[in-house]
């Protein structure tokens, strides 16, 4: 099988939650799907490199990961509203509340929490899977996602009770 059959494969396999993860990332879905493309691009691109050592997904979110990073790091999408209700994300069979307000705290937090907890929580990665696609120590996740947790907990404290 050539790169582009195994792409096309892994498109079809992996595209939708590549593509919810990067509009929770971005918090804009047409954005997302821009950024979709530009993963399976890149992928393309570099799948001479792709050696195995990861699984075709964590290579993919790597890959997406840093396309996020780089739409962030342009000037303009700063000043663009982000503003996206959960409605208007992609779906995802596993991923359901009651109301929006978990998926709001999530994409509010600092992009380096962020990362962690949807790679972790919503693409049900290991830790070390998260570490090889962040391209940081497993510690560092460990200490991300402790923290993120502890923010998120603060956030939603009103809401646990609300909901028990």
């Amino acid at each position: 099988m050539d790169a582009r059959e195994t792409l096309d494969t892994l498109m079809i396999q992996h595209g939708s939650r590549l593509l919810r993860l990067c509009a929770m990332n971005l918090r804009d879905t047409s954005l997302a799907q821009d950024a979709v493309q530009d993963t399976f691009l890149k992928a393309f691109q570099q799948f001479h490199r792709f050696r195995g050592d990861a699984d075709a997904l964590t290579w993919l979110t790597a890959i997406a990961i840093n396309v996020c990073r780089d739409y962030h790091r342009i000037a303009w999408f700063r000043h663009i509203d982000r503003h996206v209700e959960a409605d208007d994300l992609p779906r995802a069979a596993d991923f359901a509340y009651p109301d929006n307000t978990v998926i709001r705290a999530v994409t509010a937090l600092p992009p380096r929490y962020r990362e962690v907890i949807l790679l972790r929580y919503y693409q049900d990665m290991k830790q070390k899977e998260v570490a090889a696609a962040l391209g940081i120590s497993e510690r560092a996740v460990r200490q991300r996602l402790k923290k993120a947790n502890h923010i998120l907990r603060e956030e939603l404290k009103e809401w646990y009770e609300d909901e028990g």
